[in-house]
């Protein structure tokens, strides 16, 4: 007899261990070291569970979170976690509770909602599309052309991770910019490495101002990581970047996610003979980029209210599919966000239901139109690459009415 297979809102008390031993299994945690982080991590988001035989064996964590659209903030899914034991791979359990859990977003007025890959494809099928590429550079820090010396910052811990927290959220912000509100989610990630620590500083009045948190899986001689980077000005990240190369004396490599907007090779030495001379080493100085994190729109209506765009307002008809019904169960009160849709972008951005004979037709997927709606790429260049189609005339409209600055996450879930 087939196991009895449910999905439903994670208990903690019912299903704690069984959602441990599946992200054992999926190697995320390591027995009992990560077990508080785990936890925090767990409990701080809204988690769906699939059960099979009573038993948790998919989990689905999502925390709330804001985008950066030019210069507002949008709600934003975060989907920080889709884990899966070994006993139910490859039985779409996975996509099924995600897509549960993207339902009750949507329900509940979130409108955009992203997530990290494992690998392209599998995301696409509910509806998610590319972010862009970002970048890491993994550099000598004796290489920094920096002509200043750094303060000497504050020490960070674990314990700091309320103010670390809170500086992360007021960070500076770019286009496409996640901030995870949950402090227990920055807890977790403080938790996660036990080798990991900050370096920062703090204002008159003793807050936080400007930090870096590192990770440092060989602490002696490297290779460091720069997890993340908060400051809000040129002069602070001038400083961090000071501070960076003060470790030059110790530690020979450090990968740091190029911050949004700014070219670390602006600020190397002779990149391309480093790179040359180091391309066999374990401290190999390489740039590296991928499209590591998708999107999608969860309710049109509001993404488009909340987009305010410069120039001409473009009005057009939109065809939009959604291949995210299709692993919603029949009962499901939300299908996606598949019609026919009048759209309106510009200073005044909206949409409404139907049919204008007058306009010319979009006919794009959700995954598509998610992209172009961020300036992940142009509709001219997603008509070639994705699953998107207009006249010429209009493709042209919508590429000077988006043209937006690069998105950048500078948050990594």
């Amino acid at each position: 007899m087939k196991p009895v297979v449910e999905i439903r809102e994670y208990r903690p008390a019912q299903d704690y261990e069984a959602c441990r031993r599946a992200w054992t299994e999926s190697g995320w945690v390591d027995g009992a070291k990560n077990e508080e982080a785990f936890r925090l991590f767990t409990e701080s988001a809204r988690s769906v569970v699939g059960t099979v035989g009573g038993s948790a064996e998919c989990l689905v964590n999502v925390h709330p979170a804001t985008l950066r659209y030019l210069d507002g903030d949008i709600r934003l899914a975060c989907v920080t976690g889709v884990t899966t034991s070994r006993v139910v791979r490859r039985q779409g359990l996975a996509g099924r509770v995600t897509a549960r859990a993207l339902a009750e977003e949507a329900l509940a007025g979130t409108p955009v909602a992203a997530l990290g890959v494992f690998e392209q494809g599998f995301y696409n099928r509910l509806g998610f599309g590319n972010g862009p590429y970002e970048t890491w550079c993994t550099l000598d820090p004796a290489q920094l052309e920096i002509q200043r010396a750094p303060r000497i910052p504050v020490r960070l811990t674990s314990a700091d991770w309320e103010a670390v927290h809170g500086n992360r959220l007021r960070r500076r912000l770019w286009h496409g910019a996640a901030s995870i509100l949950s402090g227990e989610l920055t807890r977790a990630d403080m938790l996660w490495n036990e080798k990991a620590f900050g370096l920062g500083y703090r204002d008159d009045d003793g807050v936080l101002t400007y930090h870096i948190w590192c990770s440092a899986e060989k602490p002696r001689r490297g290779p460091y990581t720069v997890d993340w980077m908060a400051f809000r000005s040129r002069e602070e990240f001038h400083e961090l970047m000071a501070l960076i190369h003060s470790l030059a004396d110790q530690i020979h490599s450090l990968e740091i996610h190029e911050p949004p907007g700014l070219q670390i090779q602006d600020l190397l030495r002779q990149p391309f003979k480093g790179r040359r001379m180091t391309e066999a080493s374990p401290h190999v100085q390489r740039m590296s980029s991928s499209a590591y994190w998708q999107l999608r729109i969860l309710d049109l209506p509001q993404a488009l209210t909340a987009t305010h765009l410069p120039g001409d307002a473009v009005r057009f008809n939109l065809e939009l599919s959604d291949p995210i019904e299709a692993m919603l169960p029949p009962d499901s009160r939300w299908r996606g966000v598949a019609g026919s849709y009048v759209v309106t972008l510009g200073p005044e951005s909206g949409v409404k239901p139907g049919t204008d004979a007058a306009l010319a037709t979009l006919r794009a997927s959700v995954n598509a139109f998610s992209r172009a709606w961020l300036g992940v790429r142009s509709a001219t260049a997603l008509s070639w690459t994705d699953t998107l189609d207009a006249p010429p005339g209009l493709l042209r409209a919508l590429d000077r009415v988006l043209c937006l600055p690069a998105p950048a996450s500078d948050w990594d879930y």
